[in-house]
């Protein structure tokens, strides 16, 4: 029995975990990296595995850099079975679709780029689209919350809703090879209490070792009725001065929970009706309407919105932004506009575009609502550039930038800990977090032996 990490290893991407047990291997997300390199080196090394011999993929949920190097998998000869529950499944299959697409893109610019410079070598991306269509066979079966589920003899996951995104789950594995018995629990990314749409997260039971997140074991977030306030507050203000409001936005749950906030400023008053917010974001719609097919995975308030006909990311002035055409046409917009686009961390997608004809304007407004990893245009911003580069130019950084963590769909120090005491591991390997925060997280852990693996480090379980 044990482990390895081949992923999100004193880093915050490319998640990807591997457990052997009775002669299977079971891999534990498969993501992309992200980040200054996002299609480079670091997505088309070796996975430090054989790809053909996973016999299970256990996918936690549907984010980039969890599941964007599935079809890269399959590529390199996967002939496995991915589980994961049913929302995830539908995610994941836009998520991979939205990724080859950029990557082709990608990939067909570099190559113009070469041939212009004579060279007969020409880039490929990573996966394409019939890849990413491919990977939709290996998907089996569909894991329900709580129910456990025998992977073969010696195996047993049972999913957990880790209140992170829709779909998105904890796994509890129960491992038995040679009459020993060993439990490890994998947090996934985790949510925290009390969030609009979705439910709490759900610790599993005591386990002997967990491999845990790390993405804000540093930090509190500021409590979310004065983040949405100033949410609201920047926008307001923004108008005043006559610009716009451009919101670099993931677009699973963070979009659906800024819709979800900006409905309810309208509806009591907050924020005019006459307000217009453009999603320009073709994944974050097709996200948009799955999160409309699975009610059940909401916070008892929200599902009641539903019960009771009412759509809770609908408002007047909503515009879905699916053609490149439309999102050209934004550009011409000189204010009085809340764009939100992809992606959250600004590495690639439409929001670039947005920033180049914005972050140089003195009476607009960049509002940031979640995590930027080292490396990022976000986080280059976030951090107080005056220029950057973009499209082969220097934009001078004039625009209102605004940070609002409460709005992060990642679980906070204090949240990381409750949910840690609660699984009582002896062992514990943190993951999924910038190095200096996992030291200092790690140091508050008590009664474990905290491990913070390196890329490719194996442990006996």
């Amino acid at each position: 029995m044990k482990i390895s990490f081949h992923g999100a290893d004193r880093g915050v991407t490319g998640s990807c975990h591997l457990v052997e047990c009775a002669g299977k291997h079971v891999l534990i997300d498969c993501g992309l990296y992200q980040g200054g390199h996002e299609l480079g080196e670091e997505n088309a090394a070796p996975f430090g595995f054989d790809a053909a011999t996973i016999d299970y993929v256990l996918l936690t949920h549907a984010h980039l850099d969890h599941c964007g190097r599935l079809p890269l998998l399959v590529k390199r000869g996967f002939r496995g079975e991915i589980i994961t529950t049913a929302a995830t499944r539908e995610l994941a299959r836009v998520v991979m679709l939205d990724s080859a697409h950029l990557q082709e893109e990608e990939a067909n610019w570099q190559a113009r780029k070469t041939a212009r410079r004579g060279s007969e070598i020409m880039p490929q991306p990573l996966y394409n689209t019939l890849n990413a269509l491919n990977t939709q066979e290996y998907f089996g079966r569909t894991a329900a919350y709580d129910q456990p589920m025998e992977l073969a003899t010696g195996l047993r996951v049972t999913f957990l809703d880790a209140g992170h995104i829709l779909g998105s789950a904890s796994l509890y594995l129960q491992l038995e090879e040679d009459s020993r018995n060993r439990s490890v629990a994998f947090s996934g990314d985790l949510g925290y209490s009390g969030r609009p749409l979705l439910r709490d997260p759900v610790p599993p039971p005591k386990v002997d070792a967990v491999v845990m997140e790390t993405t804000y074991g540093d930090s509190l977030h500021k409590p979310l009725l004065p983040s949405v306030e100033e949410l609201y507050q920047a926008i307001e203000e923004t108008f005043r001065r006559g610009g716009n409001v451009i919101i670099p936005t993931f677009a699973l749950e963070r979009a659906q929970e800024l819709l979800y906030y900006l409905r309810e400023g309208v509806e009591t008053g907050r924020l005019s009706k006459s307000m217009q917010v453009f999603l320009d974001s073709p994944m974050a719609i097709s996200a948009t309407e799955i999160f409309r097919q699975y009610p059940e995975c909401f916070d008892p308030e929200a599902l009641a919105n539903f019960g009771h006909g009412h759509d809770p990311f609908m408002l007047p002035g909503l515009h879905f932004i699916r053609e490149t055409s439309d999102s050209i046409d934004l550009n011409r917009i000189s204010g009085g506009a809340v764009i939100l686009a992809g992606s959250g961390m600004a590495t690639g997608g439409r929001i670039r575009h947005h920033l180049k004809h914005n972050l140089w304007r003195q009476n607009s407004s960049v509002i940031f609502v979640g995590f930027a990893a080292k490396g990022t245009l976000a986080r280059e911003i976030i951090d107080g550039a005056k220029t950057v580069h973009l499209f082969g130019e220097e934009i001078p950084v004039k625009a209102h930038i605004h940070t609002i963590n409460g709005f992060s769909a990642h679980a906070d120090r204090d949240e990381l800990l409750s949910w840690h005491r609660r699984v009582g591991a002896a062992r514990t390997f943190l993951v999924h977090g910038e190095e200096e925060v996992m030291q200092q997280f790690g140091a508050l852990l008590e009664n474990t032996q905290v491990e913070m693996p390196s890329l490719g480090q194996s442990f006996d379980l």
